[in-house]
């Protein structure tokens, strides 16, 4: 799985120490942002099924159609998670067993 830290930012909120990379078993790229300081609870968190954002572009997208706008993705973070997601992967134990979909 890889991190990186990029900041997210909305109308009345920024999070300078967001959090967007690739989670291989899931075959799918999340973002997390704007932590609650009490709950730990992110305000944005994309990301909980398998291959829901299959790709980098999906992503930021989907953080934009709620208000926010990735910032602070480099060349060579975006290349670096474009190819952790390009290989195929193959199914978990737990898709082959029928328990994940």
């Amino acid at each position: 799985m890889s991190r990186y830290t990029v900041e997210v930012k909305s109308a009345t909120n920024a999070d300078p120490e967001a959090t967007i990379g690739y989670d291989r078993p899931l075959r799918t790229f999340f973002l997390q942002a704007l932590p609650d300081p009490k709950t730990d609870e992110c305000a944005l968190w994309l990301r909980a099924f398998l291959e829901e954002y299959s790709t980098l572009e999906s992503i930021v997208e989907a953080a934009r159609t709620q208000g926010y706008e990735v910032r602070g993705l480099t060349r060579e973070m975006m290349l670096a998670m474009i190819k952790e997601s390009g290989p195929p992967h193959p199914p978990s134990l737990g898709e082959r067993l029928g328990i994940v979909r």
